[in-house]
């Protein structure tokens, strides 16, 4: 400690009170007037490094630091210097920081284990966390268990590795990362029943503390909630995984990085629906200093999302920009070009995908797989059959699957290529026979490559798989009979000695009752009993019971004017004009009551307005020699006169009415209104008689 005059020793007493009391504000400023006094007090330096940490002052700390560099060296404050930069995230330069220190101290190593897991250098986190829990003996090893469970969690969820050390669960920390470990094992039951149990213990740990209100504990168990709504999401409960990351959202809790991963979940459920919403979610993924919070993987997958949300909102610009920035970032990803592959579908330019997927394949060979299904799925699209079976047999991995042996022999066979067809069985059972002879894969492969020759008639072919298949188990009678079958077509002689080792009808007799079988449920076919000869059967007695009840016939149905003391016409049935009391159509009589001028005229009126027929009727025009004439008042003109009617004296005969005639269709209805009624007559006669 720098020596001086009383005021600076009583400083130096009020610096040391303030660091027990935990004052570091005061502190600062009690630093800061010694420094004043001696600006290269070294231990006043180091004092004002701590009470800037205490106060979260990383970034003065750090400059404090760089700019004493001649004073404080590395020994005196490496590890000061190492947590900054960790705290102002700064990972790779903590890291250099820390490497750069001669002697590792328990507070150096337990730093540099939080700097490897935020680089994901799991695998040495974990050394690193083993070796400290071995070789220390104090009251921190519980937190040290917790952080090794954490790595351990973090290594099962994005390397797909799992390591058993026997962690106690005795804390809802240690609870919670035994489930995410369970969750990167596919294990979801058994992760739900962890997560459950961390929130019990959480609530009693909490419970025990007066001062923790229920806000306090629902804030502290939302981590655990929306891990809980991830299990429910994965084991397609998404209803009530939906509304748990509601939940959480809505607490808005202080953790960026909890926020971020709930929202983008948020919009996985959503998809391409409830897009209004998924707009508002995303703005939480980008949150400040989420970025830091979160594995690589997880950011990298929120973006993708992002982008998808974008192409679904059409908004091609962004999704190309997102796009091409994840394709910056991490060249060989496969899912940023699977993305812009569908958006250029989308804009019908599925050549454009195909020269995009095909490019990609070439440059990065490791992801070809998963690239060249999609660009055999669009050929499919485009009716490119052949094209498609092309691409999915360059894929070396994939190419003797069963699936893809199924997939390939189901459109070689849509194209009717069926030599292309057997090939691909062909060299399948050629690779299983040399990789794993006599195994299941192999024989069923043999099986269907004989079924499926024996359907299009390549019977010759199928002989040497069905030979194969019987040499493997010759009590196969199904396999036997399908061989002797293909061998009748081709070559009879071995028919025939192969239907020596069939067995004898006694031997594959079976208990079985045909009549039930053809009376059972699902019978198609039942065959007749034979008919009973006459002679065999006595005549039964007809007693009163015997003798057969005659069916009573249902009375018709008669009209309602039907009179039943009058006989109908015994004519009836012959046509109007055959006849006996047919006299013919009076149409004389008719002529009077048709009217010949506008529609609506009668007869009556055109009686009186015939001159002719009133004998003491005045001339209307003066007579020769006379000098004047009298009107009468009814007197009509001439031109608004209505003909006068023919007189019915003399019978002419009969003629046809011309169409397009004055009445000509009036007289057409009324005729046709009368062939109806007649019809109707006769029908009704004939209801009339079926009684």
């Amino acid at each position: 400690m720098a020596s001086g005059s009383g005021p600076v020793s009583a400083l130096w007493t009020e610096i040391n009170r303030c660091g027990q009391n935990g004052d570091f504000t005061r502190a600062l400023k009690a630093v800061n007037k010694i420094l004043h006094e001696n600006k290269d007090d070294v231990t006043a330096l180091r004092c004002k490094i701590v009470c800037l940490i205490q106060n979260g002052g990383f970034k003065e700390a750090l400059n404090v630091m760089n700019t004493h560099t001649k004073s404080l060296t590395s020994d005196m404050i490496g590890f000061e210097k190492a947590y900054c930069e960790y705290r102002l995230n700064r990972v790779d330069h903590a890291l250099k920081t820390i490497q750069g220190i001669p002697e590792q101290t328990d507070k150096l190593k337990e730093l540099y284990g939080q700097v490897l897991y935020r680089l994901e250098r799991y695998d040495e986190c974990l050394a690193v966390y083993k070796d400290m829990i071995r070789n220390s003996q104090d009251d921190y090893e519980e937190e040290r268990k917790t952080n090794l469970s954490a790595v351990l969690a973090a290594q099962s969820t994005w390397e797909n590795t799992s390591e058993d050390l026997g962690l106690p669960e005795s804390s809802y920390e240690l609870c919670y990362n035994a489930a995410c470990c369970l969750i990167g094992q596919g294990q979801l039951s058994q992760a739900m029943q962890k997560l459950q149990k961390a929130e019990e213990l959480c609530r009693k740990s909490l419970a025990e503390d007066s001062d923790v209100t229920e806000e306090d504990v629902e804030a502290e168990l939302a981590i655990i909630h929306s891990q809980m709504a991830y299990v429910m999401q994965l084991q397609g409960r998404t209803e009530d995984a939906l509304q748990l990351y509601n939940q959480v959202i809505k607490l808005k809790p202080s953790d960026v990085g909890l926020l971020a991963v709930t929202a983008n979940n948020i919009i996985t459920i959503n998809k391409d629906q409830n897009v209004f919403d998924s707009k508002k979610k995303v703005k939480l993924t980008s949150a400040e200093g989420v970025e830091h919070k979160l594995a690589k993987k997880q950011l990298q997958a929120i973006e993708i999302n992002k982008a998808l949300l974008a192409m679904y909102t059409n908004q091609a610009d962004q999704c190309n920009k997102m796009l091409a920035s994840l394709q910056t970032q991490n060249p060989g990803h496969p899912r940023p070009v699977l993305i812009k592959v569908a958006q250029l579908c989308r804009e019908k330019q599925h050549n454009k995908a195909i020269e995009l997927l095909q490019r990609f394949s070439d440059q990065h060979p490791e992801s070809a797989s998963g690239i060249k299904l999609t660009m055999a799925q669009l050929y499919v699209t485009q009716g490119h059959v052949t094209k498609a079976c092309d691409i999915l047999k360059s894929i070396e991995e994939m190419k003797y699957k069963p699936g893809m042996i199924s997939a390939l022999v189901t459109m070689y066979t849509h194209e009717e290529d069926i030599d292309s067809a057997i090939d691909v069985f062909t060299q399948a059972i050629q690779y299983y026979q040399s990789e794993q002879p006599g195994s299941a894969i192999h024989l069923s492969l043999v099986r269907e490559a004989a079924n499926y020759k024996l359907k299009y008639g390549r019977k010759k072919e199928a002989t040497s798989d069905l030979e194969q298949l019987w040499k493997q188990n010759k009590k196969d009678v199904h396999t036997l009979a399908q061989l002797i079958s293909a061998y009748s077509l081709v070559d009879q002689d071995k028919a025939k000695a192969l239907s020596k080792h069939l067995p004898s009808p006694d031997t594959m007799s079976f208990n079985v009752d045909v009549d039930e079988l053809e009376n059972s449920h699902g019978a198609t076919y039942i065959r007749k009993k034979a008919a009973k000869v006459v002679g065999e059967s006595q005549p039964k007695e007809q007693g009163p019971e015997g003798v057969k009840k005659k069916k009573k016939k249902k009375k018709g149905k008669l009209p309602k004017n039907y009179d039943p003391k009058s006989t109908p016409d015994p004519e009836r049935w012959l046509p109007m004009r055959e006849r006996s009391y047919y006299r013919g159509k009076k149409k004389g009589k008719k002529k009077e009551q048709v009217g010949r001028g506008t529609q609506g005229a009668t007869s009556g009126a055109c009686a009186e307005l015939d001159a002719s027929k009133s004998a003491s009727s005045p001339p209307t025009s003066p007579r020769p020699g006379s000098g004047t004439g009298t009107a009468t008042s009814n007197a009509i003109p001439p031109r608004q006169q209505k003909p006068a009617a023919a007189g019915a004296t003399r019978k002419k005969a009969p003629q046809k009415k011309k169409k397009g005639g004055k009445g000509g269709w009036s007289l057409f209805i009324y005729h046709l209104l009368d062939h109806v009624y007649k019809m109707y007559s006769l029908y009704f006669w004939l209801l009339t008689d079926l009684k």
